[in-house]
């Protein structure tokens, strides 16, 4: 009799138990993130996976890597209808100093936000600086326009596009406190969300600060002050001119399309008439 009320209470236990297992694979959490490795070496490719427990339609991901409260990278992430998302970065670039990164997902409100960390060994490769710097203005290479610049306090070196960052690096030269007024044609640099203006995220080697801004419509002027000593600021948009690459690949297509059309001419033009 004891040996069957042992069963039975056993059996009852394992029940309830699976009863209140979670079902296998639903999420715990309103949201995960994951890299696919712990840590990076300059170059290297960092795939960001997540996924989310409820489906909000219409509302991205928003994603921040940061380094000691220094924001790196930003994005907006779209999820997909199995409720995950993805993306992929490149270690190195904006992440200079080797040390420990932050990744902060964020899916509409501060309840639903998820945290992973990785290791980046550290930037070695110094970017090329522009040399097309005059003293009024900077050409950018990708562009025919110029972004003109007036500084106090130290020295303007260059400006670099980083396409995959949507921002401009701006090298200095900063002997002493500052300031920076940068006169941004769009066509080089803009910010927009649903076809109005938003606002630009401004670093200081690596940290957020506080500028400020005239708009017109084909440019945007922005004066930043910086401290003695500063060597780079970061102005991070939603578009930045494309590499040489994309460019290049337009007049190659270009170029493809005009001789199909004059061999077509040609052939046109030397057949027989009846």
């Amino acid at each position: 009799m004891k040996a069957h009320l042992t069963v039975f209470t056993l059996s009852a236990i394992l029940i309830v138990s699976i009863g209140m297992a979670p079902a296998f694979g639903q999420i715990q959490n309103s949201i995960v993130v994951t890299t696919d490795k712990s840590s990076y070496s300059e170059g290297e490719t960092i795939i960001v996976t997540g996924e989310v427990r409820d489906l909000y339609s219409g509302t991205p991901v928003s994603l921040i890597v940061k380094n000691d409260n220094a924001i790196v990278s930003l994005a907006q992430l779209t999820i997909g209808a199995d409720k995950k998302f993805r993306t992929e970065l490149t270690a190195g670039g904006t992440m200079k100093t080797a040390g420990t990164y932050t990744i902060e997902v964020t899916y509409g409100t501060q309840n639903r936000i998820a945290t992973t960390t990785f290791e980046f060994g550290g930037s070695t490769s110094t970017p090329p600086k522009n040399t097309g710097v005059t003293d009024t203005t900077v050409s950018i290479e990708g562009s025919s326009d110029l972004i003109g610049y007036t500084i106090t306090g130290g020295k303007l070196l260059g400006i670099m596009p980083d396409v995959e960052a949507k921002s401009l690096i701006v090298s200095i030269d900063a002997t002493s406190d500052g300031s920076l007024t940068l006169t941004i044609p769009r066509s080089i640099l803009d910010a927009t969300m649903n076809g109005e203006d938003d606002e630009f995220f401004v670093l200081i080697d690596g940290e957020e600060v506080n500028f400020e801004e005239t708009t017109s419509a084909t440019e945007r002027i922005l004066t930043i002050a910086f401290p003695v000593g500063a060597e780079e600021i970061e102005i991070i948009g939603t578009f930045v001119i494309p590499e040489f690459g994309t460019i290049a690949a337009m007049i190659l297509a270009v170029a493809i399309i005009s001789i199909i059309a004059v061999s077509a001419k040609s052939r046109l033009s030397i057949m027989p008439r009846y």
